[in-house]
């Protein structure tokens, strides 16, 4: 599949909506997998709530994504 070609972790990975220019904004989330352990590989913004996220294979089985660790940061409280 498309995930395929993901090579490594998301390091303070901010996801800005299509078509938005400017600093980030509260809501404009920061996702973060650069530490040991974490395994997010990609993240896609849909909506404001919603996100897809692309998890790395585990490190010992490829065809497995048995756990995830990541974190995310510049949440709204509503969201």
């Amino acid at each position: 599949g498309s995930d395929d070609i993901i090579a490594g972790n998301v390091s303070k990975y901010t996801v800005l909506p299509a078509g938005y220019c400017g600093q980030p904004k509260k809501g404009h989330l920061v996702f973060d997998a650069c530490f040991e352990s974490g395994n997010l590989g990609r993240v896609d913004h849909i909506t404001e709530f919603e996100y897809d996220l692309f998890i790395r294979p585990d490190t010992c089985n490829p065809r497995f994504r048995v756990w995830f660790n990541f974190t995310v940061e510049n949440v709204k409280e509503s969201q």
